[in-house]
């Protein structure tokens, strides 16, 4: 217990020592031998003093003086007369003015006031051909005017000099002027002062320029703005004397707050700097601090030597800054005190000082201890290597080197960073410099920029790679990685592509087999169990001896439709699942597609009417000849235009167009669907997907997979685009020349 007690105290003195010794640097300059006089505020607040001083007191604006003194140029005298207009537009404005007003006079009767408005138009116009008459007359009137302004600037400034004397009442002042020998004399300068400040005897004049400056809007804003600003000028006067704030002054002195906080703020600092002084005389007397006082073995200890040993020094960094942080935080609080004291909340105040200052015994009680333990803990080679194969730049190190196993992946990603990092800094200089600005733009674009979107370009197609592999890791293997270009990413997806053409030919006949089965156990019991349900339903209703002939033949009809559908379903099973398996065979002929398309939209003309859709057939007139299965590829068409006819919009138009495009026949299908489209265009060639995800229309939702599967057989390309509801298929086959 007694060697804790040691350890506190010395760790307290140790502490209070970096704290003192820290305030120290940080104030010590602005009040060792320093006076609140010497402070930037009260400089500030004498500075200003004396303008006004200058301004108000010492070389007043002399009002008559600047009225002796008005000139009146000719060019000022042409922009008054013209600056409402020539004289015709002058004269025609004022006749405009008065024109109503006297017409509605003499309407209600009331000569006099038309005879006043009359005599009022007449005068304004009598004065504005004088302006253009005689340059006297307008010279006269800018006279006056100008005199108006001065005097209104000469009240201004009488206004202004009563606010200066009761602001710096709490001055003193006797300054005599060295040329003209008057003295202007002040409040009680033999008493005692706080503050003196003397102006010649062998110390420089206070000089003052008494030249004013007049601006005519802000002297007197009855004058139109038709007046620029003008000099009054003035002389330049030097002054001798003795400015000074009588103690007796200072509770009427508008810096109290700061003096007494700043006399107040010295004495603690005074106090905490000699109370440091103190604790190292301690430190190397009755408290000598020892190593082995902080080899105490606590679990904190443990924890934090698991940390590597660059993580243990950058927390401490941390650590450290923290805590020098608030000893300036603390620092300036005490140079503020006196306002807080004199508030209502000093409690709180006080309360703040010692919880930041607990903060920072608790940050530098961390940093003291961390050193010292991990100093001990890298003490010896052996130590020292331990520790280093630990840190977390060295296993950063090691990943970096696996990072160079390929080279060019290595080089590119220390190019991309770089580029990243730099132009993170040309950012910030781009903000203070206008010419870094172009700089920065034009290495952004043509440097910075293109190598993102390569970085970008790589990445994706990485994520592609590694997507794919997850695919082929989970049995989808249908799927071959696109090989874009030449770099190590584009040789790993070739390699991976050679890896799953191998697993692809072991698994190819079981994998059909399985996904068949899922496929029929899965997809099928919807589509079969609705028509089957319907037929066990009204099988049972004909059993029943009551129902009308009528109604039997109703129920017969109905068990027609849907034995029919059953077997359409079942016929489109079989038939997609041969295709699945490989197990059907084709007999290609030479086609004329042209023919076999009219022929197969021919037979669903009259559904197009029935379903309210306008059908627009393009076709060429001369024969389009390929290779095909005539009845597979029927199939194909009329697949197309069955889903048409079912899930298009009532209302819309239909687009069918059959055309060569170069050694290829083009056939397309476009509708506007009346039901919303999935954004996976792919899952629509699915087993048992349909557009109508509600399943309300009839259809097995094998359609277009069996189209699917016919055009593949073919060696063609059956492609689905959307655009909202706008529904695209386009299919292409190999023609015959």
């Amino acid at each position: 217990m007694r060697k804790k007690g040691k350890l506190f105290l010395t760790l307290f003195l140790i502490i209070w020592v970096i704290f003192s010794g820290l305030l120290f640097i940080n104030h010590g300059q602005s009040y060792i031998g320093k006076s609140y006089f010497n402070s930037d505020y009260f400089q500030s607040t004498i500075e200003s003093y004396k303008e006004q001083l200058g301004r108000y007191v010492l070389a007043p604006f002399d009002e008559e003086k600047a009225k002796k003194n008005i000139t009146v140029t000719q060019e000022e005298i042409d922009y008054y007369r013209n600056y409402y207009g020539t004289l015709t537009e002058q004269i025609e404005n004022i006749r405009g003015q008065y024109t109503d007003r006297i017409l509605q006079a003499e309407h209600t009767g009331d000569n006099e006031l038309k005879e006043l408005l009359v005599a009022e138009r007449d005068a304004k116009i009598e004065d504005i051909k004088g302006n253009f008459q005689n340059d006297e007359y307008v010279e006269k009137k800018i006279r006056n005017d100008k005199i108006r302004i001065i005097e209104s600037y000469a009240a201004q400034q009488e206004r202004d000099r009563n606010d200066f004397l009761n602001e710096y009442n709490y001055f003193a002042y006797s300054i005599t002027n060295i040329k003209t020998g008057e003295t202007v004399e002040l409040g009680d300068l033999n008493g005692s002062n706080i503050y003196t400040n003397k102006f010649g005897y062998n110390e420089p004049y206070l000089t003052v320029d008494s030249t004013a400056y007049i601006d005519p809007y802000e002297s007197n804003h009855t004058i139109d703005d038709m007046y620029n600003g003008f000099e009054v000028q003035g002389e330049i006067a030097q002054f001798e004397g003795i400015i000074s704030v009588p103690k007796s002054m200072l509770n009427s002195a508008n810096f109290k707050g700061e003096y007494q906080s700043f006399m107040v703020a010295k004495i603690i600092f005074y106090i905490i700097w000699a109370t440091g002084i103190l604790a190292i005389v301690g430190l190397l007397t009755f408290a000598k601090p020892s190593w082995k006082q902080f080899m105490i073995s606590y679990k904190i200890k443990t924890m934090f030597l698991k940390l590597p040993v660059d993580v243990r020094i950058v927390s401490l960094l941390i650590t450290a800054f923290i805590g020098i942080a608030f000893i300036d935080v603390v620092g300036n609080m005490i140079g503020n005190i006196y306002y807080n004291w004199a508030g209502n909340n000093f409690i709180s105040y006080i309360l703040e000082i010692i919880i930041y200052t607990v903060i920072v015994f608790i940050a530098l009680t961390a940093v003291t201890f961390g050193a010292i333990w991990t100093f001990e803990s890298m003490n010896g080679e052996i130590k020292w290597q331990k520790e280093l194969k630990g840190a977390f730049l060295y296993k950063l190190a090691n990943g970096i080197q696996d990072l160079f196993l390929n080279r060019s992946i290595g080089l590119q990603s220390v190019a991309i960073l770089t580029i990243a990092f730099l132009a993170g800094i040309g950012l910030v200089g781009a903000f203070v410099d206008g010419v870094l600005t172009v700089i920065y733009l034009f290495l952004f674009f043509f440097i910075a920029l293109p190598s993102f979107l390569i970085f970008l370009s790589r990445m994706g197609y990485l994520n592609r790679i590694m997507k794919q592999t997850k695919d082929m890791a989970e049995g989808r293997l249908t799927t071959e990685i696109k090989v874009k270009g030449k770099s190590p990413f584009a040789r790993h997806a070739a390699n991976l592509n050679a890896l799953r053409e191998g697993v692809k030919r072991s698994m190819s006949e079981q994998a059909k087999s399985e996904r068949l089965k899922t496929e029929l156990i899965t997809n099928v019991s919807h589509d079969l169990r609705t028509p089957l349900t319907s037929i066990i339903t009204y099988t049972d209703l004909l059993k029943n001896p009551n129902i009308t002939e009528e109604e039997r033949n109703q129920y017969i009809d109905v068990l027609d439709k849907k034995s029919a559908r059953l077997k359409t379903l079942i016929e489109d099973l079989f038939e997609v699942s041969k295709m699945a398996s490989g197990n059907i065979e084709i007999t290609k002929q030479r086609i004329d597609l042209t023919q076999l398309m009219k022929q197969a939209i021919g037979e669903h003309e009259e559904e197009f009417s029935n379903a309210k859709l306008d059908l627009r057939l393009t076709i060429p007139d001369e024969p389009i000849f390929a290779y095909v299965d005539g009845q597979k590829w029927w199939r194909v068409i009329d697949n197309l235009v069955v889903n048409t006819i079912k899930y298009s919009l009532e209302g819309t138009r239909v687009y069918i167009t059959l055309k060569r495009r170069g050694a290829e026949a083009e056939f397309t299908v476009k509708n506007v669907s009346k039901y919303e489209m999935s954004e996976n265009v792919e899952e629509l060639t699915e087993r048992f997907k349909r557009a109508d995800a509600s399943r309300h229309t009839d259809g097995s939702g094998l359609g277009l997979a069996i189209a699917q599967s016919i055009v593949d057989l073919h060696d063609g390309l059956l492609n689905i685009e959307m655009d909202g509801d706008l529904f695209k298929v386009i299919v292409t086959v190999p023609t015959e020349y």
